[in-house]
């Protein structure tokens, strides 16, 4: 198997705009310490001399705190913590918040998370914030070896100049941090967490193939904590894998650094459950839930091979794949100057109507797959005049009028400037030529983005970069683009703190909110990003820049619905419309699970009932959230369905 070809070069430090901070004259307190190692130890730039919480002559418990006092207000965007280097691990810090105050009394969490359990520096980027008082509060010790925390070194990141962002264009959040660079990521349908995974190790994927395991972690928005796990009984490194969500909503993960391989997560008893591998091994392919329940996949020449990845599908009621002969992966290949080990990677597929599977790119050719019998292809079209566009991305914004919405990508997987276009495609009748219309360009060229469609319609382009390089963020853009379908044109956001470019990836969360995160796997490289950012998009706030107060769905009359059924809601005010949302899954740019349904109530009082669309190709089996929105726009949390088909 061939690897990517590491840029040339690293930046050292990939936060939007951020230099480690002057500690003259900047003092610590802590809530306990071993004399030998008081707290002024982090301060006093010798990686050598530790802070230690206190051990004897007793130990003093959990949670620690220790706290900068600055002197002086600074933009603060970051911190960096040192663990001890003496190699002993006592004391690592694992779950964690950071906080700051302007004045020592009113703090804000800009960042929490949970640490890797090694000796290695952690930097914790963030939306700037004007504070003078910094804390770390260690919540648990990394390898519960005990009640302690340490450090050797606490660095403070700021920047000279800081605006505060207007909410009219959404609002960065808080940064979780990871034990792991997480490379791919999944919504889970019964508890709204978010799975996570890497390779065989939390932050690099090179030499993983055949290992048989993955580090995975979950992020549990109700209680912000993020819990660990090393899989190994599917003997199954998930790197570099297709990914889709079958019909119960649950991960649906194939091939990559173990490439014949699939593992199926079962949130429901938090265990994953080894299936059969596929006829043929693949590394970067992408995969499609049909009409029918069945998952189609194509192309993967990463691994396991290369060329002749040809379509084949998963059947849930045999429990077994078969090769669709009909299929071949020779249409859907780009002119990519590394040949086909890049031409067949990370296809544009949408599951359609009667079984049918719509390529949208990279390449500039379109295609359409038929999966029945021994499966068949047509052609259908050029996306205009875009050319080839690899690493870009697609995300199907309207599935009752099979609008999908394209941006950007590059002639060739890397090494090659990006475009910044963007397209409308008009998909109908399955093997009729769609539709394209070029829109408005982005105001960035972008490779290595994600799209993450909102309730409301609007496209949320985030992250990539100008010139596509694997594990380089030297042309990443930290201005995220939102598309309004009603211009078909895009708005410049609020930046981002952290770059987001190859092997980032971005998910709606059921509270309408949008979790951007990832980047790196490639071991001691400066641009492993172990973390995520959470976006609140504008409908969540008022003119005023106050927080939107926001419709709730006070009940629904069924979880479970046949397509063409009718689901009965009622809220605690006045709603205006209604949408549906696939839950998503995402691994390098590539998201063929989410699409949206807007649907129109008709309403009786603050009871409301819509019709979900008769064809299991618009609304595909498997688990949705549904989205009420007033008429401001603002919508709920979503409560979560499940789609069936007949």
């Amino acid at each position: 198997m061939r690897l990517p070809k590491l840029a040339t070069s690293f930046i050292s430090l990939t936060t939007l705009v951020a230099a480690q901070t002057d500690r003259t004259g900047w003092t610590a307190t802590a809530d306990s310490f071993q004399p030998g190692n008081e707290q002024a130890k982090v301060l006093d730039g010798n990686t050598g001399t530790i802070w230690h919480s206190q051990y004897s002559p007793n130990n003093a418990p959990l949670p620690h705190t220790i706290t900068l006092d600055m002197k002086k207000t600074y933009n603060v965007n970051g911190l960096t913590y040192l663990p001890r280097q003496d190699g002993n691990s006592n004391g690592n810090i694992g779950q964690h918040k950071i906080q700051l105050s302007l004045d020592g009394n009113s703090w804000s969490t800009p960042a929490f998370g949970t640490y890797l359990d090694d000796s290695s520096l952690k930097t914790t980027p963030f939306s700037t914030t004007p504070a003078r008082y910094v804390r770390l509060i260690a919540i648990t010790e990394a390898g519960g070896r005990g009640p302690w925390t340490s450090a050797a070194e606490i660095n403070i990141l700021s920047t000279a100049n800081y605006n505060p962002p207007p909410t009219r264009l959404g609002q960065w959040s808080s940064t979780l941090d990871f034990p792991i660079v997480p490379a791919a990521a999944v919504v889970l349908r019964d508890t709204g967490k978010v799975l996570i995974w890497s390779s065989y190790k939390p932050t690099d994927f090179s030499g993983g193939s055949g290992s048989g395991k993955t580090a995975t972690a979950i992020y549990d928005p109700a209680t912000g904590t993020v819990s660990q796990r090393l899989i190994t009984n599917t003997q199954h490194d998930m790197f570099c894998p297709g990914i889709s969500l079958d019909v119960n909503g649950r991960p649906f993960v194939t091939g990559g650094n173990d490439a014949a391989k699939l593992s199926i997560y079962d949130s429901s008893a938090d265990n994953w459950i080894a299936g059969p591998s596929m006829k043929i091994s693949r590394g970067y392919q992408a995969s499609a839930t049909l009409s029918d329940g069945r998952i189609f996949t194509i192309g993967g020449s990463w691994s396991g091979g290369q060329g002749n990845k040809n379509g084949e599908v998963y059947s849930p009621s045999s429990n077994s794949w078969s090769l669709l002969s009909g299929c071949p992966v020779a249409p859907m290949l780009t002119a990519d100057s590394a040949g086909v080990y890049r031409a067949d990677n990370h296809g544009w597929l949408f599951g359609w109507k009667g079984s049918s599977v719509f390529q949208a790119g990279p390449s500039k050719a379109m295609n359409w797959y038929f999966t029945t019998g021994s499966g068949s292809q047509k052609a259908a079209g050029l996306r205009a005049a875009d050319p080839d566009a690899m690493n870009g991305n697609a995300v199907m914004y309207d599935a009752v009028n099979g609008k999908i919405l394209t941006t950007g990508g590059a002639v060739n997987y890397q090494d090659t400037q990006a475009t910044a276009n963007a397209h409308v495609i008009t998909i109908g009748t399955p093997g009729n030529t769609p539709s394209v219309a070029k829109v408005g360009s982005m105001a960035t060229a972008r490779g290595f983005a994600n799209s993450v469609v909102l309730p409301n319609g609007k496209v949320l382009v985030i992250g990539g970069e100008s010139l596509p390089v694997p594990f380089s963020d030297n042309t990443a853009s930290f201005n995220p683009e939102m598309y309004d379908p009603a211009t078909s044109t895009f708005t410049v956001i609020n930046p981002i703190a952290v770059a987001r470019t190859y092997h980032s990836w971005g998910l709606l969360l059921p509270d309408a909110t949008v979790m951007s995160g990832g980047g790196g796997l490639c071991g001691s490289c400066s641009t492993n990003h172990p973390n995520a950012q959470i976006y609140k998009p504008a409908y969540l706030f008022t003119s005023s820049g106050s927080e939107a107060s926001r419709p709730t769905i006070n009940s629904i009359s069924t979880t479970s619905v046949v397509v063409g059924g009718k689901i009965t809601i009622t809220t605690n005010r006045a709603v205006s419309s209604f949408s549906l949302v696939r839950f998503g899954s995402a691994t390098h740019s590539v998201n063929t699970d989410q699409r949206r349904i807007p649907l129109t109530p008709t309403a009786s009082g603050l009871t409301y009932t819509v019709t979900v669309p008769s064809d299991s190709g618009v609304a595909l089996p498997g688990a949705w959230m549904i989205f009420a929105l007033d008429s401001a726009g603002v919508p709920s949390v979503a409560k979560t369905v499940l789609i069936r088909s007949p």
